[in-house]
This record gives structure tokens, C-alpha cells and sequence, in this order.
């Protein structure tokens, strides 16, 4: 049936067929187990069914098996007989093998096409949380954003925010008197984070041309979802520049999706892979920022799925909105984790033919406990479930392979190419050179005028009775040093910011989002 994606199902010892409704795809869902147990299977069939319904993916392949969605299975695959008794067993009976369109995406562009996102785009909030900074760093970059806001200094790549933080401690006393306190050690902390995320490959991912939104959520000519593949193997040797990737990714959904309320099925189903990751040490107001995104992302056609060992890695109150749940096994051999065995067990609907806790302990690989949402959104019966063979290839595909596909993508050549326009960085050294340019001729006109002056003077001395007259039409000294003067040209900027906020520029800021990123326009 179209309206529904087959997950896996059961035989002798095994619960009833067990389906997601694509109706429901967009109340989120869960995928769980210890290492090893098939979570990545799981999230690989699940992608297959989204795209045949001709729903678009993403997801990120952290140990490179998932490109294997972009080719079919073969039979010479030494578990070829084990899949078709599987697909017997559980009444798969249209079991085939098949490849799925695929594009990739590589925040480092040698994996797949280049993925990028401006500073500004990033916004202050979800940066700070990549950098580690303090409330008062923070409150620096806020500061620095907003100068940003109101100069008209675009911020598109690090060099943007470096010129800018110089900028701001450089007028650091009149920016204090209007914003708060701007410390040198603010600026200086945040500059080394900075130094620190280029040295991890960070400055690739921002920049221009920056992510269309609508290239991953295409469809390919036949129909079927595009699944978008981000490479993450090389990206998990910087754990918070990949969380913080997927949660600005999936805030700028959430920022540029309209409402459609609740669809046949999902515009995007969303994977987020490792998810511990976005939590951990994760301030309380970016959580609660994702727990309100996670509730309302839905409404706006997005489904959500988190990947992670432990149920308990997700917060509750974002773990209580994950309708669909697939529990592989959990292993339980300390305290802790007999308690978040326990607990992982009570948040299925109790099924009188087995005890839900000791089936988590026990299931295999390729099998879990499955409850999937069922008519009017109820969370159906906890399940055994022998979990589908996949139809795409089991495993990462060759180099040369991979290579193919992205040659032949529909996107490319679009992203490959960096631009470099005109921004922060650059208004802010045309000022300076200006600044500088006027500083040399003040200097030089001073220069000049004491030349003049040394001239009259020895023009007096020996001009006997006409030194008098000389005097009358000798040039007035300068009052103050032309080095004074371009001094107070500098801090002309700072001076035009002040007054253009007493008329009111409040009214004129650019909005920024839930996660601090801009609103576009519509």
C-alpha cells in the first residue's frame, strides 16, 4: 500500500505486521540499541521506504555504510540467502532489490557536493554553542551581530566575524556605554575559538554559495524522494560542529517551510544521527529551543527521527513528542543502565503477551521492539519484530562509484565553486585604508603648514619693514595635529550608530529566527 512503509514483521514468537503510516511520519519517532544491533539497517530501510512514497531524506552517514542506498543489492552478497528467508519469514513477498536516487553533501566537498551557511545565516545563538563560549562571550557576539545588523557589514564567512570582532574592540569604550560591557578578553576568547574551528575544517562550512533549501527536498523524475546523504565520517572528529550542523539545518527548515498542518505524508523526514551528541552539555535554553522546534516542526511537514545507543541520551520532554519508536536491544550490565533499561521499557504500550523489558534484552540483531502510531495518532501495542532486509546495497559503495554519482546529480557544478563577495571583511579594510589614506594627507598637510610656517619665519627675520605686511597673509597654525583628527574620524561609525538608533533603527533591525538565524523573505 502507498500510504504506509513496511518495517518488518513477525513468525513464529514474533508480534503482527508492523507498518509506519505516512500519515503519521511527521509525529517523529525514535531509533535506539547498543552498538551493533542494526540501528543503521533500521534507518537505511526506513529511508528507502520514505523515497519510494516519494518523500525526501537526510540523513548523515557517520561510519560511511549508508551510501550504499545509491546501488542495488546483488545476489552474490554473502547474505542474499539470509534476506530472502527473512523476507519469507515476515511476508515480504514483493522483496526486490533496488538502487534509490541519492545525492551527497560533504561539509569538506571531497565526499559530495560542498554544504555551506553564512555567518549571518548561523546566528549568534547556535555559534556561540559551537564555539563553547560563556553568557558574556555570548553577549559580545550578540553585540558584534548587531553592529553587523545595523552597518550594513554582511557576515558571510569567519573572516567577516574576525574583522567585526576587531571592530567592536577596537570602539570597544562607545559600544560599552550603548550595549554592555565589551572586554578585551571577550573578543580575544572568542577569536581563538575561532582559530580553533578553522584548524577543524569549520571554515569550509561557511561561506557562499550557501545551502538552497529546495535542493534537498527534491524528487527524482520517477517520483521517488531524493536521499540526501551527509558524509560524516571525517565530520565526527568535530562532534559539535557536526551537531550544531543538523540543528541549524534543521532550524533553518523551520524557519523557511510554510505551515501545511497535517499531510498525507511528510514534505521531509529528518534524520539525526549520534544524537547524544546535540545534547550533551547543551545549555538549557538551546534544548528547550529544540524541544519547541521538535513540536512544532511537525505542523510545517517535517518528521523528525533521532539515532542514538539510549533512549535516555534524548531528553524527556523532546522523548515524549517521538511517536514512532524502533528499540533494538539494550545492554544492561551496570545500574545505570538496568535503569535505563527500565525506563526505556515504560515508555512503550504494554503488549499482555510479553514483558517489554526482558524482549529488549534479548532481541538480536535485526530484531526490536517496535510501536509504531495508528489511527487517530495512538501509539500502538509494543512488538517483537523481525526487521526487513534492505533493497538497496548493504554496506558503503566504491570510491569510483560514488564519484558517478555525484557527476551525474541534478545539482551539479551549482556548489562547487566558492564566491567571494564583497562583505564585513572587506567594507571594514576599505575603511580603514580610507581612515588611513586621510591620516597620511592630515599628516602630510601638516607637514606642509610647518614648512610654510618656517618659511615665514625666516622670511620675517630678514624682511625688515615688510614683515608686518608678511604676517597678515601667513596661514593660521593648526590648532590640533592632523593624527587627532583622523582619530576622531575613526570612531565617526561607532558615533553614526548611536544616532541612527536615537531616530529609530530599532524598527528597521533584521529579524532573526528561533535560532538566532535571519528571516527570509517569503
Amino acid at each position: 500500500m502507498n500510504d504506509r512503509i513496511f518495517v518488518g514483521g513477525g513468525g513464529e514468537g514474533y508480534g503482527e505486521r508492523q507498518e509506519l503510516l505516512l500519515k503519521y511520519a511527521n509525529r517523529h519517532g525514535l531509533i535506539a540499541g547498543a552498538t551493533g544491533t542494526g540501528k543503521t539497517v533500521t534507518l537505511q530501510i526506513l529511508a528507502e521506504g520514505f523515497s519510494a512514497a516519494g518523500v525526501p531524506v537526510v540523513l548523515s552517514d557517520v561510519k560511511g555504510d549508508l551510501s550504499g542506498l545509491a546501488q542495488a543489492g546483488s545476489e552474490d552478497f554473502k547474505l542474499h540467502e539470509a534476506f530472502l528467508s527473512r523476507a519469507a519469514k515476515i511476508g515480504f513477498d514483493d522483496y526486490a532489490y533496488s538502487a534509490f536516487p541519492v545525492t551527497f553533501w560533504d561539509l569538506f566537498g571531497e565526499q559530495g557536493h560542498p554544504v555551506r551557511t553564512t555567518i549571518a545565516e548561523m546566528g549568534p545563538l547556535l555559534l556561540s554553542r559551537l564555539l563553547e563560549l560563556s553568557e558574556a562571550q555570548e553577549g559580545v557576539l550578540n553585540i558584534a551581530f548587531r553592529m553587523s545588523d545595523e552597518e550594513g557589514l554582511p557576515l558571510l564567512d569567519l573572516n567577516d566575524l574576525r574583522a567585526l570582532l576587531v571592530f567592536v574592540g577596537e570602539n570597544a569604550p562607545a559600544l560599552s556605554l550603548r550595549y554592555g560591557h565589551v572586554s578585551a578578553s571577550s573578543i580575544g576568547t572568542i577569536q581563538r575559538q575561532l582559530l580553533v574551528l578553522e584548524n577543524q575544517g569549520g571554515a569550509q562550512f561557511f561561506g557562499e554559495p550557501a545551502l538552497d533549501l529546495s535542493d534537498i527536498m527534491r524528487t527524482d523524475v520517477d517520483g521517488r524522494g531524493r536521499i540526501n546523504i551527509l558524509a560524516a565520517d571525517k565530520l565526527m572528529a568535530s562532534p559539535r560542529l557536526y551537531a550544531t550542523f543538523l540543528l541549524w539545518l534543521l532550524s533553518e527548515l523551520f524557519e523557511d517551510l510554510p505551515e501545511v498542518g497535517d499531510p498525507d505524508k511528510p514534505r521531509l523526514v529528518f534524520f539525526f544521527d549520534e544524537a547524544h551528541l546535540l545534547f550533551d552539555d547543551a545549555p538549557k535554553a538551546l534544548i528547550d529551543k529544540v524541544e519547541q522546534v521538535a513540536r512544532l516542526i511537525r505542523s510545517k511537514g517535517v518528521g523528525v527521527y533521532f539515532i542514538t545507543q539510549n533512549p535516555d541520551d534524548v531528553p524527556a520532554d523532546i522523548l515524549g513528542q517521538l511517536g514512532n519508536r524502533v528499540q533494538h536491544a539494550l545492554r544492561a550490565f551496570t545500574a545505570r543502565d538496568r535503569k535505563a533499561l527500565h525506563l526505556a521499557a515504560e515508555t512503550y504500550r504494554e503488549n499482555p503477551r510479553f514483558d517489554i523489558e526482558q524482549a529488549i534484552r534479548e532481541v538480536g540483531t535485526g530484531e526490536a521492539v517496535t510501536s509504531m502510531l495508528i489511527d487517530k495518532g495512538a501509539p500502538g501495542i509494543a512488538e517483537r519484530t523481525l526487521i526487513r532486509p534492505p533493497s538497496s546495497r548493504l554496506g558503503p559503495i566504491t570510491p569510483e562509484t560514488r564519484a558517478g554519482v555525484i557527476a551525474s546529480s541534478p545539482i551539479a557544478g551549482k556548489y562547487e565553486t566558492r564566491l567571494d563577495r564583497d562583505s564585513a571583511f572587506e567594507m571594514l579594510k576599505a575603511r580603514a585604508d580610507k581612515a588611513a589614506a586621510e591620516a597620511e594627507d592630515a599628516v602630510a598637510a601638516e607637514a606642509r603648514q610647518e614648512q610654510e610656517d618656517r618659511e615665514f619665519a625666516s622670511a620675517r627675520r630678514y624682511g625688515g619693514k615688510n614683515s608686518r605686511e608678511a604676517e597678515t597673509y601667513a596661514a593660521p597654525r593648526p590648532t590640533r595635529s592632523g593624527r587627532a583628527r583622523a582619530d576622531e574620524s575613526f570612531s565617526e561609525a561607532v558615533t553614526s550608530v548611536v544616532i541612527k538608533e536615537l531616530k529609530g533603527t530599532t524598527g528597521r533591525r533584521i529579524v532573526r529566527g528561533i535560532f538566532g538565524s535571519i528571516f527570509k523573505g517569503r
